[in-house]
């Protein structure tokens, strides 16, 4: 990390800040204000929705900006449009005939709503983490739905996520970024974005140097964060390459890893 000292937080949500069953703990929530008293603001970078993301953000009084669909979009809290990069449409024709072609579920957001084929189980499930709802539009629906897309979001067994990863990135070499942000979520970015290049865009604004950020995550969305922070802390209960990428390992979310840390190289630092 070097001798600089902190000077912005910024944080998965899942499995990082928010605990397995959606919640910001007390303890998490204190260690966000106390940061905050000392002018240390905490950014959330989620590849969630903004419209899920925000209200996080508004439950801990983050105000500022918030890093969404894996730093494709970043808003105030406000709802301003900062930063915005989409796939290229041809792009989201092309990855969703393919996750169609191999009855994957897929979902895409325009304009921060959600849209899907139909309503099916991982259609719920994804609804009930977000809080937010889709709408069920079938293929066509769907494949005419392809501008300003920020992010597609395919699910499948965890079992089989890595080679079907290897697969996308073999088959979209160039056109997209493919990541894993859950067990079984895989993330389809436009190449070149992500949460780290948000982080450092958002930092430079703000004046502050990459050492000066410390960045906490746990999923495969987060190792480039990590590596371009100053201080990359891995939650216990990260992945295997989050702990590998990270400058040290905290406790896991449910033991409040997130304020342990803020603790530790914020305000004790």
């Amino acid at each position: 990390m070097g001798e600089k000292k902190i000077r912005m937080i910024v944080t998965d949500l899942d499995g990082t800040l928010v605990d397995a069953a959606y919640k910001i703990s007390e303890e998490n929530k204190n260690a966000v204000r106390e940061a905050a008293k000392l002018g240390v603001p905490t950014v959330i970078a989620t590849g969630r929705m903004h419209s899920s993301a925000v209200r996080y953000a508004e439950e801990i009084g983050v105000e500022g900006a918030v890093i969404s669909y894996n730093g494709a979009i970043v808003r105030s809290t406000s709802g301003e449009v900062l930063a915005a990069s989409y796939l290229e449409p041809q792009v989201v024709e092309r990855v969703l005939g393919y996750a169609f072609a191999r009855n994957w579920y897929v979902q895409s957001y325009v304009g921060d709503a959600l849209y899907y084929v139909e309503k099916t189980e991982a259609a719920r499930i994804y609804e009930a983490a977000s809080k937010i709802y889709g709408e069920a539009v079938g293929r066509g629906g769907m494949l005419a739905r392809t501008k300003e897309v920020p992010k597609l979001l395919v699910v499948v067994p965890a079992e089989e996520i890595a080679d079907i990863i290897r697969e996308l990135r073999n088959q979209f070499r160039n056109e997209a970024d493919v990541m894993q942000s859950s067990p079984t979520y895989i993330e389809i970015v436009r190449p070149g974005v992500s949460k780290a290049r948000a982080m450092l865009a958002l930092a430079e604004k703000r004046g502050i140097v990459p050492g000066e950020i410390m960045a906490l995550g746990d999923s495969g969305n987060d190792v480039e964060m990590l590596r371009a922070a100053g201080l990359g802390v891995a939650m216990g209960n990260a992945i295997p390459a989050v702990k590998e990428a990270a400058d040290e390992v905290t406790l896991s979310c449910e033991q409040n890893g997130f304020a342990e840390a803020v603790r530790k190289h914020v305000l004790e630092g």
